[in-house]
């Protein structure tokens, strides 16, 4: 079986970067195509022999401000050859998931969100990324361009997992498709609690409008309490002059220090609305409950009482109050732990390798003579070859052509061909995984 891998663009080293190196660790053979790579960003952190890039790659500023060129991203991603593949996974949340395949070739996307500033983030786009001028009045046509374009291209996904419910239902609603729910993976050892928190609260993010850090800066403000910012981006200047005595800007830090400062926090801020939210799990992971808007991803990370607690509106009277509600609990460090393990990178390597063999076996159209090498990956012990131990969710295809597995904890969803004349899969016992 030849597999690839699809990613949108290598510009950054975040969460769907960091899901992306599990990926490649998965399918250690699997070449990975991408529309720009940026090779200083991903050094000593993926292997730069398996990136493949499209033409893209030698266009001027593409790397650097690859959102200025959505007109050219459908072409580019199309020019990929993946006609020697088997199965091709894109990780994707824009362009990455319009790859063109074989119909004997079964395409699973790993869907980060639907591309955002096509759909209801349009806007706010246009706003955050600095679109001149004198290209804004063309960009109501671009963008209805790109939503034709991406409405097409999620047709060519015979299967669609996503990263929280939040993001399935979003799917739903743009592509009118179902999808598998399977949460990204958090590095739990990474995080561990400390000794004894601190009296600070703890931001980590990218410093940008739609993540509300002013919010938590004029929340922190207010109750006279202490703040520590961790991360980069263009809204740094605003928030600094936003910023009282108690407030510090660390800048972008290694791993390890940002792991001191979730472990010294006195609780993590989550102000925004996000797909998913891993920075909640990485706090949790320290023992450290949250305070988080109540939207999105955060409702499927964050149990209110137990992890931390919720604030109803975006506003600093809101979120306030959530600080004080959080500073008057106690709060028990291992059980949220306990909470974040339920993420960790064997759980996720072992839903989503369990799901694709699954679908793998599952799928109708499959070329004759190719070899399952999904089944010698899923029973290889995780500690020899970096990935799952023996119980992996297998296929349970019943009369209607639709197969079924177990889903990510709390997920609902399940799996569906798009295809009207696909063939049911022969049935076999579902062996149900322990979740913990």
């Amino acid at each position: 079986m030849r597999v690839a891998i699809i990613h949108d663009y290598l510009t950054q080293f975040g969460g769907a970067e960091r899901v992306l190196k599990i990926l490649m660790e998965l399918f250690p053979s699997a070449p990975v195509y991408t529309l720009v790579h940026d090779p200083k960003v991903t050094a000593g952190l993926l292997d730069a022999r398996r990136i493949r890039t499209s033409f893209l790659q030698k266009v001027p500023l593409a790397r650097s401000r690859h959102r200025l060129f959505p007109l050219f991203m459908p072409l580019a991603v199309e020019q990929f050859d993946l006609s020697a593949y088997d199965l091709v996974i894109s990780a994707s949340h824009s362009f990455g998931k319009g790859v063109i395949t074989r119909p004997d070739t079964l395409h699973v996307s790993y869907c980060f969100t639907p591309l955002r500033y096509a759909w209801d983030d349009s806007h706010r786009y246009v706003r955050e990324f600095g679109v001149p001028a004198l290209l804004r009045a063309l960009v109501p046509v671009a963008l209805t361009y790109v939503r034709v374009w991406d409405t097409h291209a999620a047709d060519r996904v015979d299967h669609f997992l996503a990263i929280s419910r939040f993001v399935a239902e979003r799917i739903a609603k743009y592509y009118g498709r179902a999808s598998t729910v399977i949460h990204p993976p958090v590095d739990t050892e990474q995080f561990r609690p400390g000794s004894a928190p601190g009296d600070r609260f703890l931001v980590v993010s990218r410093l940008l409008p739609y993540k509300r850090i002013d919010l938590a800066i004029e929340a922190c403000n207010h109750l006279r309490v202490s703040l520590d910012i961790v991360g980069t981006g263009p809204e740094e200047e605003r928030l600094r002059e936003l910023s009282g005595p108690t407030v510090r800007f660390h800048g972008f830090l290694p791993d390890a220090a940002v792991a001191r400062l979730y472990a010294a926090c006195r609780a993590f801020l989550f102000p925004q609305e996000e797909d998913f939210g891993i920075t909640v799990l990485e706090a949790a992971a320290a023992g450290r409950p949250v305070v988080a808007f109540r939207g999105g991803g955060a409702l499927e990370t964050v149990v209110e009482g137990e992890t931390g607690t919720f604030f109803e509106h975006q506003t600093v009277d809101s979120l306030a109050s959530g600080m004080e509600a959080v500073m008057r609990q106690s709060w028990d460090t291992a059980h949220i732990r306990s909470h974040a393990l339920r993420f960790e990178v064997s759980e996720f390597r072992r839903q989503f390798l369990g799901t694709v063999r699954a679908l793998w076996r599952a799928f109708p159209r499959k070329r004759a003579g190719v070899v399952d090498h999904l089944h010698w990956l899923a029973e290889t012990p995780e500690a020899a070859v970096h990935r799952l131990a023996a119980q992996v969710p297998l296929a349970d295809a019943g009369s209607s052509g639709q197969s079924s597995v177990m889903p990510s904890p709390g997920s609902s969803t399940s799996m569906v061909w798009r295809q009207p004349d696909a063939q049911p899969a022969p049935t076999s016992p579902t062996r149900r995984p322990t979740v913990s």
